[in-house]
This record gives structure tokens, sequence and C-alpha cells, in this order.
């Protein structure tokens, strides 16, 4: 399958570039996967799509400010940080612009001196491996130092933080936020559990190479970025009991799904499993747990376009897509939503 299968053209002005002024007042696509019907709605409708004993499985990792700018020790041109992941300690993986400018053993000084980075290394994909000092709570400098990492199709101001969080989002560790998560609302999940249906959470931190484009034509040679997730035992439980018991499990988000799908079965359940994850689902994929998926509208030839594909079929979503634009919905980021039932 070619990477150009995935393509459709999107106007620009299509483009969310700010969050809608309340969460659940997105629209809302509904997409059949078996009959190809579609219905258009708002997102606090969600709630009549879902049933007494499903589950409903969040992410709840939650995005650190993790664009930091600097200079070098004596130098005045700025250089930007953007913190990739953790390694240990204080130890960064990070990227670096402009990349030329920053060599091993240099300082990149943050603020008045409140952060100041060192190069230890250079990795094979231009990425560099760094070591913070600081005096004080690290979490608590980057909150005052960082801006949150929007993607690059965001060319506006994120005028209030909060709004590229979920109202979950409980562990901090995630470069990009699980955008599928932003419609939600405390009064939604609170109705939605009147109603009988289960909420659980999982945790994957989403990496920025979820915006990496695929560059690849046969989209077999694309090689997947690894992320790390945890899942519970307790949320293993309710999944299989929800299983067990004929309920559906509906994912909120791609990084849900590719959660859950990466976990072992054994004995026809699932097992809690800590660890990183570089799945790649792609059309022709079996699913084994999602049963639904509430998602945003996707990048044309990105994975996770290929994703969805996989769950509702080709086709469908190209058709859904062309209708979206039609209908004028809001794409990506800051988007309208979909639901895959």
């Amino acid at each position: 399958m070619k990477t150009s299968d995935f393509y459709y053209d999107l106007p620009e002005e299509l483009i969310a570039q700010k969050p809608i002024s309340k969460r659940d007042n997105s629209r809302l696509l509904v997409l059949d996967k078996k009959t190809h019907e579609i219905e258009h709605k708002r997102f606090s409708h969600i709630i009549d799509y879902l049933n007494k004993g499903d589950l409903l499985v969040l992410n709840d990792t939650k995005v650190i400010p993790a664009r930091l700018f600097g200079h070098r020790e004596g130098k005045e041109e700025s250089i930007e940080f953007l913190l990739l992941r953790r390694i240990e300690g204080d130890k960064w993986e990070t990227l670096v612009r402009p990349g030329k400018k920053v060599k091993p053993s240099n300082n990149i000084i943050f603020g008045d001196k409140e952060l100041i980075a060192n190069v230890l290394d250079i990795l094979e994909d231009g990425t560099r491996i760094v070591e913070f000092s600081y005096k004080g709570i690290f979490e608590e400098i980057l909150d005052k130092l960082g801006e949150m990492p929007l993607p690059p199709y965001i060319k506006e101001k994120l005028e209030d933080k909060n709004r590229y969080q979920t109202v979950y989002s409980k562990y901090e560790g995630s470069a990009a936020a699980p955008t599928a998560g932003l419609h939600f609302t405390d009064e939604i999940l609170k109705d939605i559990e009147k109603k009988g249906i289960n909420i659980t959470f999982l945790t994957l931190h989403v990496g920025l190479g979820t915006f990496r484009p695929v560059k690849v034509e046969n989209i077999e040679e694309h090689h997947m970025h690894s992320e790390y997730y945890s899942v519970s035992k307790s949320t293993a439980d309710i999944i299989n009991k929800t299983k067990l018991n004929g309920g559906k499990i509906i994912a909120v988000g791609t990084t849900t799904t590719r959660t859950l799908e990466s976990l072992p079965i054994e004995n026809g359940k699932v097992i809690p499993r800590t660890g990183w994850t570089d799945i790649f689902i792609t059309p022709g994929y079996k699913f084994k747990i999602v049963d639904k998926l509430v998602t945003n509208f996707h990048l044309p030839e990105s994975t996770l376009l290929m994703l969805v594909s996989a769950l509702a079929g080709k086709e469908n979503i190209i058709n859904a897509y062309n209708i979206a634009i039609e209908e004028r919905y809001r794409f990506f980021s800051f988007g309208d939503a979909m639901l895959i039932k």
C-alpha cells in the first residue's frame, strides 16, 4: 500500500488555529464502519452512542511545556529546545534549532540562568542529549520558562495553556496532547458514568514522532517512533470484564488505540504491561481490543490517518473526510471530532 493512497486535499482555512470556546461544543462526525452511514452531531451528543456496560478508555498523560528558548553561553542568538523525552534524572533527549550552532560541551542558558543545559552528545538523527542544571524544582522552572509545544501547523499563540491539556491529564511526560480527549468536560464524563458506562485510564506519553511525515512511498518501509506506555492491572481487569460481558471498548484517541493494541493477550485475556511501543497500524490489521474510536481529523498521508483507515476502511475514511471538508469541519489538534462506531 502506498503513502499517496492516503492523500486528501484540505483547504488551509479549515486547519483550526485555536480551541473552540467550550470544549464539548465542537462538532462530531459519526461514521458507522459497517453501514458507512454518516451523521453530523455536536460532541456533547456522544453519550447517545455509548451503551450501558461499555468501557471508555482515556489516556491520562499530561503535556509538559517542552519548548524552551535560550542562548549559548556568551552569545546572543536564540536557540530553541524541544524536550522529547527524559532519559534519566536531568538527562533529556532534545530537538534543537538551529542545530548546527549547538555542539557537545556547549552550555545553553535559559531565563536568568535559572536553567542551564550542557550538551553531552549528538545522536544520528540530529537530536541532542543534554543534562540540565538548576536550583529548585525542575518542573516549576519548566512551567515558568517553557511554552506548550504546539504542532507546526498551528501559527497562533495559545492564550491558555490548559486548553492543550485534557481535563483528566495526570502524569507529565508528553510533548504533544492526546487531542481526541480535548473535547471531554468533567460534566460529560459524569453523565457517561451515570448512564452505566465505565471509564478507565492508561498512560502513553506522546512524542513528536506523531507529527513526523511518512517519507517513503511504500508504507511498509516506514519506521515507526517508540513511545512509553503503562497499563495497570485494574485497567486490564476492567477491559477483560467488559469483553466477557459483551460490552464494547471505546478508545479515546489514536494514542489510546495504539496502547491497547500493543498489550499482550494470554488465554483470551489482556495482560497489564509497562514498556515501549512502536506498533504501526495500517489497513489489514485485525483489531484485538478496540471496538469504537473517538478521534480528531488527521493530516493527509499520516500514520494516524492510516490507523483510522485500518479500523473503518480507507474508502470510508477518505469519503468521510471529503464530506467533512464540504461541511466545513475544523481539522487537526484544535479541530472537530469523529466517532467511528
